[in-house]
């Protein structure tokens, strides 16, 4: 059957992370968490593995006096950086997960905002950090998880095996201070720096109440167990990655296998596998595209639309053939993709539908790293199209506006609410209500179902120069239909009449158009889609500007575009 594997097994609720990792332990034992490449050799880490790394780190970080203490982890996603996440904020410690791509300068600088003792981190930060330790002297311990290359003569550099031999000496020897330290469900747990799309980034503080509510609702909303296999692809610091493909696909049981880098995600797929993904859209959009390019090269456009219909009809009488019908479009996947979770920005309706069509089932969510991070999500019966689902387990969900108005603010209150902005009050305070809720930014509405609906950003919204509000977030999610354009970022651009205009920003799909297709040639193909694109929309939505760049846009490690960069 093409459809999600409905799982036979209902998740276990867990109640701290603690909680967590011994509970599958006993429940899962020896059975693989995670599997990844090293070395060109497939390395396999099971649940009692976890289990055991967190219990002797977490007692190395005792004995050395760094139990309760702020400790970053920064690097390329490996079963030592979810030990050290967990050894660390199961000991009353306070993790700060950094992203690998920030400068070394940034990197000094959130350390020394966070107040970090001690920093752990994979290969391709050896030798880079303990360089730049004048600046970040509250630095105490440099622990690389492979140390080769690293000064091991210097007392602050640590390599994690080390660590992780200190620890079980300890735990032989009785030491029981890590075992038996008491969870404050209340405490910081983690600090989280926002990803600055906006070019600002604020430390979000979650406490194990946070995560642990946000890891509940995550497996609550899915519908997975213990047979899913996943691969991971995502930045593992983002909150989306940690929790829904890292906290949720442990506490269900199933397997992750580890990307090893973005050039060899396909390779992955295939080498792996996966029934299921965790993605964010511009990775399915890419997908969607490429797909669809391949087909044309081959001269299959008709014949495969014309299988798309008859697929669609057959299944109207109970008939699946998606199996038969698009096994080499899944095969890009691997062959036994199933289901893709997706949040992060908006998706186009019609490559929700397509992807349905094709026996993928695209469940779309919507989180934000101050709710760590699931607020909502579609479920797999019950695919609302244009919205993000209905609030997951235990979140309480509103939008603030008045009776007149169609869209307002989304508003949140729940146990996954993050506690406020680290050593920032002010900026705490702007985003409470006085009864509690959330404010998120995000501008939508509720229908009658129940499911929210989300039409753009408060920061972002076009203010026309007739007066009326444009969320650029809604053209975009039109446009990501279109072949010809691989990525698109729509805004208000003041013309020579001082009148605010829609501009379209778009960065060409040269598999489409043709690498070697003259510029003037480019801007016409991805002109006359775009006028298509505006024959659905308001007049006062039309886009009326285009601007062509040769260069994809800069993005976060989370694969959103930075818009504050478009000038």
């Amino acid at each position: 059957m093409p459809k999600p594997i409905k799982r036979v097994v209902e998740p276990r609720m867990i109640t701290d992370l603690r909680d967590l990792i011994v509970g599958n332990a006993k429940v899962y034992g020896d059975k693989p968490l995670y599997q990844y490449k090293e070395n060109k050799e497939i390395i396999t880490f099971t649940h009692n593995d976890s289990l055991d790394h967190m219990n002797r780190l977490g007692t190395a970080f005792a004995k050395m006096g760094l139990m309760g203490k702020h400790i970053a982890v920064i690097g390329d996603t490996r079963p030592a950086y979810m030990t050290t996440y967990y050894a660390t904020v199961n000991g009353g410690g306070v993790i700060v997960p950094l992203d690998k791509e920030l400068e070394l300068e940034q990197i000094a600088n959130f350390c020394v905002l966070a107040e970090i003792e001690a920093i752990v981190y994979t290969k391709s930060f050896n030798t880079k950090l303990v360089g730049i330790s004048e600046k970040m002297p509250c630095v105490k311990y440099f622990i690389p998880i492979n140390a080769d290359g690293e000064d091991t003569e210097n007392e602050k550099v640590i390599a994690y095996e080390k660590m992780l031999e200190i620890g079980k000496a300890e735990l032989d020897a009785g030491n029981r201070t890590y075992l038996d330290h008491e969870i404050d469900m209340e405490k910081l747990a983690a600090i989280l720096f926002t990803s600055g799309t906006t070019g600002t980034s604020k430390g979000v503080m979650l406490s194990q109440k946070n995560l642990t509510a946000a890891t509940n609702s995550s497996c609550q909303s899915m519908e997975c167990d213990y047979r899913n296999t996943f691969v991971s692809v995502l930045p593992i610091h983002h909150t989306y990655e940690c929790t829904c493909a890292h906290f949720a696909l442990s506490n269900i049981g199933g397997q992750v296998f580890i990307n090893d880098g973005l050039k060899n995600t396909m390779k992955s797929f295939a080498y792996f596998k996966p029934n299921t993904l965790v993605l964010v859209p511009l990775y399915v959009e890419t997908m969607y595209k490429r797909i669809w390019a391949e087909i044309d090269k081959k001269g299959m456009t008709k014949k495969v639309k014309f299988a798309m219909k008859l697929s669609n009809a057959l299944l109207k009488v109970g008939i699946d053939l998606r199996d038969k019908f698009f096994a080499q479009i899944k095969e890009a996947f691997g062959g036994n993709i199933r289901s893709i979770i997706c949040g992060g920005a908006p998706l186009a309706p019609q490559l929700v539908r397509d992807f349905e069509t094709f026996g993928i089932t695209i469940i779309e969510g919507y989180g934000i790293t101050e709710c760590a991070p699931l607020v909502a999500v579609n479920r797999p019966n019950n695919i609302i199209l244009h919205s993000v689902g209905t609030p997951v387990y235990g979140c309480d969900v509103k939008i603030d506006k008045t009776p007149e108005e169609e869209t307002g603010e989304i508003l949140v209150k729940g146990d996954n609410v993050m506690m406020g902005y680290y050593k920032n009050p002010e900026a705490t305070a702007e985003v409470f209500t006085d009864d509690g809720y959330f404010r998120t930014g995000d501008i939508g509405f509720i229908d009658k179902k129940g499911a929210i609906h989300i039409t753009g950003r408060k920061k972002n919204v076009i203010i026309l120069s007739n007066g009326k509000n444009v969320f650029p977030e809604e053209i975009e999610e039109h446009l990501a239909s279109c072949d010809r354009i691989a990525e698109c970022v729509v805004i208000g651009r003041e013309n020579a009449n001082n009148e605010i205009v829609i501009t379209a920003v778009v960065y060409p799909n040269f598999e489409t158009v043709g690498a070697d297709t003259p510029a003037e040639k480019i801007y016409e193909a991805v002109k006359e889609q775009i006028f298509e694109v505006n024959r659905n929309l308001p007049s006062f939505k039309q886009v009326r500007e285009i601007e062509i760049r040769n260069e994809e846009f800069e993005k976060t490690t989370s694969r959103k575009i930075k818009r504050f960069l478009i000038k």
